[in-house]
């Protein structure tokens, strides 16, 4: 009982600071509004206005749509870092200079990219989860006669991460000039998900022309949910495909590995021969043409 008791305390701790969102956070520091929409905007790499701070448009999108809160002088910083350690260790371990530029060039250009890209796909899906239900908040608080600012707030105030700080990122824009369709749109922009311009353009469409909002939101919240269902009835469907894909890809690093540990002289005699570098790197690019074919087969839009 002791011991489930300091669980439950820890526990309950660690489920408040984790529900509430990295705005409210910031509000605790710093009262002003608009502070909080400035600070928010420099961390996720855009200038005070709002805007791009690189001229690499696809790199700034990218970093604005993966949720990093360190500011492009950290990342750079990081992205440095690892590729000094990447150059020592592969002349530690390997002696050999043009092989110590390429680990490098490798931990400093390609994968950056691709943990940028993780991090992003993450948290699309991590946003089109809550998507529904913040819709929801929505409808209810536009049924309830609040405006749309108000309805908007709402979601900001009761949502955790990442959606919570993007809607109260619209609802600070909007306090400080930006109008509703604009601000919706710089929303489509930081987010980057399929279903923000149904929500856009239903927005937009009742600014403009007038409407039942809340009844066009219902409406949109259930084919998000529909849209959704489907897709993790795909994701159950091709669970096969992805355990097989895993399955051939590590089953020879699997038995390199086991073999090694068992006979260490096994590979001793080919190991430092140049054509077996030249095989194995043949390997590793047919094995990653085969496992991108198999990606493709279980992963599409709908």
């Amino acid at each position: 009982m002791f011991a489930e008791g300091v669980y439950l305390l820890f526990y309950n701790k660690a489920s408040y600071r984790h529900n509430i969102n990295r705005r409210l956070k910031v509000m605790d520091d710093k009262p002003d509004r608009e502070s909080v929409l400035v600070q928010l905007r420099r961390e996720r790499g855009l200038t005070s206005g709002g805007e791009y701070r690189l001229p690499l448009v696809s790199f700034n999108k990218l970093v604005l749509q993966s949720g990093l809160t360190i500011g492009f002088g950290r990342l750079i910083l990081i992205v440095i870092v690892g590729m000094i350690g990447a150059f020592a260790a592969a002349m530690v371990f390997e002696g050999r200079l043009l092989h110590a530029v390429i680990a490098a060039l490798f931990s400093g250009f390609v994968l950056p990219f691709m943990v940028l890209r993780f991090l992003r796909s993450r948290r699309q899906k991590k946003f089109a989860a809550q998507f529904p239900d913040a819709i929801d908040i929505i409808v209810r608080s536009l049924r309830a006669g609040h405006p749309v600012p108000i309805a908007i707030n709402m979601v900001a105030r009761e949502q955790p991460d990442p959606i919570g700080s993007e809607f109260g990122t619209v609802t600070d824009e909007i306090t400080y000039g930006a109008d509703l369709e604009s601000a919706m749109r710089n929303l489509y922009f930081r987010v980057g998900t399929d279903d923000l311009p149904l929500f856009v353009t239903a927005v937009a469409i009742q600014g403009s022309t007038g409407g039942n909002l809340g009844e066009i939101l219902e409406n949109l919240s259930g084919v998000i949910r529909q849209r959704f269902k489907m897709r993790r009835k795909i994701r159950a469907l091709a669970a096969e495909g992805r355990a097989s894909a895993l399955i051939l890809s590590s089953l020879p690093i699997g038995m390199f590995a086991v073999i090694n540990f068992l006979v260490p002289t096994f590979y001793a005699s080919v190991w430092g021969e140049d054509l077996t570098k030249i095989a194995l790197v043949l390997a590793a690019c047919w094995m990653g043409v085969g496992n991108f074919i198999m990606y493709r087969m279980v992963n599409f839009k709908i």
